[in-house]
């Protein structure tokens, strides 16, 4: 799969299932949960204990397209693409990392708050810009940024819930990261997999 397919995947699946958990136990069962409830883009950021190997199990899946998040360094790029991850994403722009995910073949999103850093990070040659963490603005945001930078494909993410995911596509944006409102964390730790499913359901619904 290439990076024009990633992002192709992303933009017709147009919302990613984002977890982040220290406990490692509790990471396949949580993200089980949400594929079951209809998510096919699946990111495990790279703060997770084991994660790798979680990377590695689920890249293996027909119909998934798995990603790390928080890459930071060209290491950490390496070692998830090394095990199956097809995009990367990062909290900041690094172009040492968009560099390197150019040359290990996957796409990457970088975090941007402003249009500077979204500009930055496309001219850098990254294919998504991540809009972290959303602002205050809310959607209204993204449609002023894109109203001189059209070329842009911003991805908003915490910040998003059930109640405005509808309202950032329509405002634009490309697709959505979904992270607490997905995985609450009380309920990933103590393994309440059935709430998990059943919030991955609605929030695929509210962006029907």
């Amino acid at each position: 799969m290439t990076p024009d397919d990633v992002v192709a995947f992303l933009g017709q699946a147009r919302a990613s299932a984002i977890l982040r958990t220290p406990h490692e136990a509790a990471a396949a069962p949580a993200m089980e949960a949400a594929v079951r409830g209809g998510f096919r883009a699946v990111e495990f950021t790279l703060t997770i204990p084991g994660v790798l190997d979680r990377i590695a199990d689920f890249s293996k899946r027909d119909g998934l397209v798995v990603g790390a998040g928080t890459v930071l360094t060209v290491e950490d790029a390496r070692a998830a693409v090394e095990h199956g991850a097809r995009f990367l994403v990062s909290p900041v722009v690094d172009e040492a990392v968009i560099e390197e995910a150019h040359a290990l073949g996957v796409a990457v999103m970088p975090g941007c708050h402003t249009p500077t850093e979204m500009h930055r990070a496309w001219r850098a040659g990254a294919q998504l810009q991540k809009l972290f963490p959303a602002p205050g603005l809310g959607p209204p945001y993204v449609k002023a940024c894109l109203g001189p930078l059209p070329f842009l494909r911003i991805v908003p993410t915490n910040g998003v819930d059930v109640s405005n995911a509808r309202a950032w596509l329509d405002a634009g944006a490309f697709a959505l990261g979904m992270v607490a409102p997905l995985f609450d964390a009380d309920e990933v730790a103590n393994g309440d997999v059935d709430a998990i499913e059943a919030r991955a359901r609605a929030l695929l619904a509210a962006i029907a």
